[in-house]
């Protein structure tokens, strides 16, 4: 590893470029300088597994009250409640019946909704994330990145070539820790995968981001991603909440 040192100035702080597969952040402004903690970025160790896939895991499931959300706002949903409660009402002429009945429906419809996010986690878990040194470490033009941050990983990110275009690298992956978000680490993660596709001679980095990834469309956008497709899940569940992906594009250039 080069023993020189260099130092970016970025909106969340500074990049330490200590060469070789490690980044050492030192993030915050300058009056908290004193105050910084160090974030390394690194590739994937064998030893990070259970912790990637749990730290995805959790991220993920705090996406959950934002679909139950989403689903309430959807007309026809609000159309079955209201019908279930008038035609309750005319026929018991009690308000406490029809009021615990779309309680009741509410709930319901709660645990369904964490039901099948549940196990659309499971799939990702059996998917990519079963066996990651495999699929990014080991995979040409792939790879997956950890933040370490206080003894522990508090973020990842992977990349890895497109299946639609060989000219362009797919984000994935992208988590960070609850209690380190806002601190530039996410942002950092997409620069770093940005100059790993720019190094292996990428055209774009493409991602798709779901309808309650709010934060993490602002995030890419601030990066310098554009938005270039919307589309509704090609599934019947999809269809029928009108569950939104949208695809994301940066364009990377040679290096000047």
């Amino acid at each position: 590893m080069a023993s020189d040192l260099f130092l970016i100035a970025l909106g969340d702080g500074l990049l330490e470029l200590a060469g070789g597969d490690v980044l050492i952040l030192r993030l915050g402004t300058q009056r908290e300088q004193a105050d910084m903690a160090e974030y390394k970025i690194r590739g994937y160790r064998d030893s990070d597994y259970d912790v990637v896939r749990e730290l995805f895991s959790h991220g993920m499931s705090e996406y959950v009250p934002g679909v139950c959300i989403h689903v309430l706002k959807q007309p026809w949903v609000f159309f079955v409640l209201t019908c279930v409660f008038l035609t309750l009402l005319s026929s018991s002429k009690s308000f406490s019946l029809p009021f615990m009945a779309v309680v009741l429906l509410l709930a319901l419809g709660r645990q369904l909704l964490g039901y099948c996010w549940s196990m659309y986690i499971d799939h990702c878990l059996q998917e990519d994330l079963q066996d990651i040194q495999k699929t990014y470490m080991e995979g040409e033009g792939s790879h997956f990145w950890v933040v370490d941050a206080e003894e522990r990983i508090v973020g990842t990110v992977a990349a890895k070539p497109s299946e639609e275009s060989g000219e362009e690298l797919i984000l994935k992956r992208m988590s960070v820790r609850k209690d380190f978000r806002g601190l530039g680490i996410a942002k950092a993660l997409s620069r770093e995968v940005i100059g790993f596709a720019r190094r292996g001679g990428y055209k774009a980095v493409i991602l798709n981001t779901l309808m309650v990834q709010v934060e993490a469309k602002k995030m890419y956008e601030s990066v310098g991603f554009k938005k270039y497709l919307e589309y509704v899940m090609p599934t019947v569940y999809g269809k029928l909440i009108n569950f939104t992906i949208s695809k994301y594009r940066y364009d990377v250039f040679p290096a000047s």
